[in-house]
């Protein structure tokens, strides 16, 4: 599991001063981003090579509400590599009480700028399955 943290910013609050669903789906993409970091690989080398991923699925399960200011740390965990698609799974906590706020899972497709799916080259795909394989192993 990869795990980051943050704190609600005014301007990702609703009139309510809840937390606007939308921006869960950007924190999602924050432990996506996180988690290639940590394998070694950086998203604009990525993209650099023609290599785009986007989200093909996406489920969110809304459990409690967050408000401005509150730290939370965003949970993200890969349940499925190829060369070809990344799964993961997310779950969003605050900190002060330990309450779940969302839990979710995306599906992402490796692409070339046209949109066709390509499969992952080695170089990548190795240094982002070695850190799949060292979590699955934690299990």
């Amino acid at each position: 599991m990869i795990a980051i943290r943050d704190r609600v910013r005014f301007v990702e609050t609703d009139m309510m001063g809840v937390v606007h669903h939308a921006n869960y789906l950007r924190w999602f993409e924050m432990g996506r981003v996180a988690y290639l970091r940590a394998a070694g690989v950086e998203l604009l080398d990525l993209m650099a090579h023609g290599i785009i991923f986007p989200i093909t699925e996406v489920h969110v399960k809304y459990k409690n509400s967050c408000t401005f200011d509150d730290e939370f740390e965003v949970q993200t965990i890969m349940t499925e590599f190829s060369r070809a698609k990344m799964d993961f799974t997310y779950k969003v906590v605050r900190l002060a009480d330990g309450a779940v706020l969302v839990e979710g899972k995306t599906r992402n497709l490796f692409t070339n700028q046209q949109g066709k799916i390509i499969r992952l080259d080695a170089c990548y795909f190795d240094k982002i399955n070695a850190l799949f394989q060292q979590e699955t192993t934690k299990e």
